[in-house]
């Protein structure tokens, strides 16, 4: 069984190399899987401010740092998506985009989730265009100009923040009255002055200029007043919450509302996989709870594969 490997982790975000970490620690053989990139979404945030001894770190940074941490110990680390998992005797079979086969005696998914969309016409044919769901990476192609953020959260509060370092103007376009986020997040949005708050606000349309075929203006509707208004800008950035990326596992594990749910050990209802970060159903989605999920998780797989046979 020398060409098994001991634990596959799929996916590279804050609570699979923690996953990785602590098994690696305890002497197995770990492969490492990712599609996108390191970090999952915490390497696109401009901050990370609710990490012990740490003040503030970019996202990229601390996953750069994490990763950093793990080929030191000999990561093995691939750069594929994962397409299908089997099981059969107690053995994982994992098939991937590269066409490549892999076997383990356990898995973590630690897949992550990804950003929700409006689903409004032209949304798909402007991304990357003047659409975008993340503002650290295409903040910077819109220096002096203005944009729009639709979101009432941390990450909508840290995206038009970012955001006003670079544009002329950012509108932050809520659906209520009232922002949902950290009070030390609101009090930085009222203090920049080029950040107005559009509250009441409801996407109707997205118009394309059509020469550039490029974003042109954002035609919207005032819960409380009933009247429709328009926005000129030249970005959308929007940040509305995440979906999980949990639909290939689903012969596999038990899910509400996408999220998979898992024991107290970190386990799924399919004996030996295993399931961390914020692909799992669970209240609090901060770096520091995934991590925790990741350092669990290898506790009890690590007793699994003890007594594995």
């Amino acid at each position: 069984m020398n060409n098994i490997f001991d634990v596959i982790i799929i996916g590279s975000g804050p609570s699979g190399m923690s996953a990785a970490l602590n098994i690696l620690r305890y002497g197995k053989k770990v492969l490492l899987l990712e599609k996108e990139n390191i970090g999952g979404q915490i390497s696109k945030s401009p901050k990370v401010e609710n990490l012990p001894s740490l003040k503030n770190i970019s996202g990229i940074d601390f996953a750069n740092n994490f990763f950093d941490q793990l080929l030191s110990l000999k990561i093995n680390f691939k750069l594929e998506e994962v397409l299908e998992l089997k099981k059969e005797n107690n053995i994982f079979f994992i098939k991937t985009n590269l066409n490549n086969k892999y076997l383990s005696k356990a898995v973590v998914i630690a897949v992550g989730v990804s950003p929700r969309k409006i689903n409004i016409e032209n949304e798909e044919n402007l991304v990357g265009k003047g659409i975008s769901y993340c503002a650290i990476c295409d903040g910077f192609f819109f220096k002096n100009k203005d944009v729009c953020v639709i979101g009432n959260g941390n990450t909508a509060l840290q995206y038009t923040l970012f955001l006003s370092n670079y544009c002329k103007n950012v509108f932050l376009c809520i659906l209520s009255e009232k922002i949902f986020a950290d009070l030390f997040l609101i009090e930085k949005i009222k203090n920049k002055n080029n950040v107005f708050v559009k509250k009441f606000f409801s996407i109707k349309k997205i118009i394309e200029d059509s020469e550039k075929k490029c974003l042109k203006e954002i035609k919207f509707l005032n819960l409380k007043s009933k009247l429709e208004e328009s926005l000129k800008v030249q970005g959308l950035f929007i940040a509305i919450g995440q979906t999980p990326n949990n639909i290939i596992f689903k012969n596999f594990v038990l899910l509400e509302n996408g999220f998979i749910i898992v024991d107290e050990t970190m386990q799924t209802n399919t004996v030996g996989l295993y399931a961390v970060g914020d692909c799992i159903k669970k209240n609090v989605r901060q770096v520091t709870t995934a991590v925790n999920d990741g350092s669990i998780a290898a506790f009890f797989i690590n007793k699994y594969l003890n007594n594995f046979n």
